[in-house]
């Protein structure tokens, strides 16, 4: 069985990666005209590459990976810290993150769109994922029967 189609790429350590990041994934989802939701996926990229950024050493590298998959696609973000990112499992008793805080969305976020994520280590750190899955299929909408 041939390897699912994937993408890859480096990004800076800066904030200009949250905006490549995004692009990256809504390109090859469109390119490929994956099943899966576009705007759904490029917020999660976009919370997962800016964790990343925030929460590891300047020199570290980021790496983005989007693997279309028959029933959806997944995304990852690679960073060269090996310490878990957080809860990915289930809500919290901290679920409801304060509303005039900036942070403590990004894990709720994932946990709640997603159809699946967690994290892994790696060779030089974790890579921390999720799943979405396929849309389903639009349905044709009739207009008053004449």
């Amino acid at each position: 069985m041939p390897d699912a189609p994937a993408w890859r790429i480096a990004l800076p350590h800066t904030a200009a990666a949250v905006p490549m990041a995004r692009a990256l994934v809504r390109t090859a989802l469109t390119e490929a005209d994956a099943p899966a939701d576009r705007d759904t996926a490029e917020l999660l990229t976009a919370e997962l590459v800016a964790n990343a950024v925030e929460h590891t050493r300047a020199c570290a590298p980021i790496e983005l990976v989007v693997e279309l998959l028959a029933d959806g696609c997944q995304v990852e973000v690679h960073d060269g810290d090996p310490r878990p990112p957080g809860d990915l499992t289930g809500p919290r008793d901290d679920a409801h993150p304060d509303p005039w805080q900036e942070h403590g969305r990004g894990l709720l976020l994932l946990r709640a769109l997603s159809s699946g994520c967690g994290h892994r280590r790696t060779e030089r750190g974790k890579a921390v994922w999720f799943t979405l899955p396929a849309r389903p299929a639009a349905v044709p909408l009739r207009g008053p029967a004449v």
